[in-house]
């Protein structure tokens, strides 16, 4: 009996040309995923070691450097790096607090504070953040290019503290301190800002080994009337006089005080 069953057209398989003149088959998707994946670990590598610290779970880094407007539909802000930012801003202050403790053993409470609020603010996470690169580092959402740069500098301290967040959470505490002392020690003996009036430093270390208070005199005065210039010296028994120069007596005594505090090693001016 004859078959009068039709025959069944198939379709041609498509395929990708082979530079060789054969067919090859097209990219697979997880091919594609693996190679995303793995430019992904190598920009995390990249900021590890400029951190200085190798994370042993690589999603801590990513959300410490994520900013809310990057987070899909869905996902709450806890995935940002707010809650990091809020940890290790604590982790900062304690770590920076036994870093002044042990610097400075003849600073009081008064001191040791106004050195610590210096070393925390933001400003200054900000500019740790810069010597470390981690600007263009931040994950933002979809936003204009001035308000992305704008945006980026804004959340540049919250960033810094993140990541010190994600280092303690990571390696705990001595890793979270090493970062910090890694980045903040040089800060903490040349702060951006004088911590006190130099001439009450040295006044109040006159009278801690018994001294009377400074005596301040006016040596020379130079220059022309609207613009003149005083050279001032400060005496103290049993000490070289010191000298300092400036447009008015004050700001030439407070020169003058500088320079015998950095001489003497003075605790409570710039240096300590």
């Amino acid at each position: 009996m004859k078959d009068e069953a039709k025959d069944i057209a198939t379709q041609p398989i498509a395929v990708e040309a082979n530079p060789e003149g054969g067919a090859a088959p097209k990219t697979p998707a997880k091919k594609k995923r693996a190679r995303g994946a793995a430019k992904a670990k190598g920009a995390t590598a990249a900021v590890e070691a400029r951190i200085g610290h190798a994370f042993a779970d690589p999603n801590l880094l990513t959300q410490a450097i994520t900013h809310v407007s990057a987070l899909k539909s869905g996902r709450k802000r806890g995935d940002s790096y707010q809650r990091l930012e809020f940890l290790g801003d604590h982790v900062l202050g304690l770590v920076v607090s036994d870093m002044l403790y042990v610097a400075f053993p003849n600073a009081d409470e008064g001191e040791l504070s106004k050195r610590l609020a210096e070393l925390v603010r933001k400003e200054s996470c900000a500019d740790v953040a810069k010597s470390l690169g981690l600007l263009d580092d931040i994950k933002l959402g979809s936003v204009g290019a001035s308000a992305d740069a704008r945006l980026r500098k804004s959340v540049l301290g919250d960033i810094c503290e993140a990541v010190i967040g994600a280092v303690y959470l990571d390696g705990g505490y001595t890793a979270a301190a090493e970062f910090v002392k890694r980045n903040w020690t040089e800060r903490m003996h040349k702060p951006r800002r004088p911590l006190r009036d130099p001439k009450t430093v040295l006044q109040e270390w006159a009278q801690g080994k018994g001294l009377p208070t400074p005596v301040y005199r006016e040596v020379e005065r130079t220059g022309p009337h609207h613009d003149p210039q005083f050279r001032v010296a400060v005496d103290l028994p049993g000490l070289v006089s010191a000298e300092g120069v400036g447009g008015s007596k004050r700001a030439a005594e407070k020169v003058a005080a500088s320079v015998m505090i950095e001489r003497e090693g003075v605790g409570g001016g710039n240096d300590g």
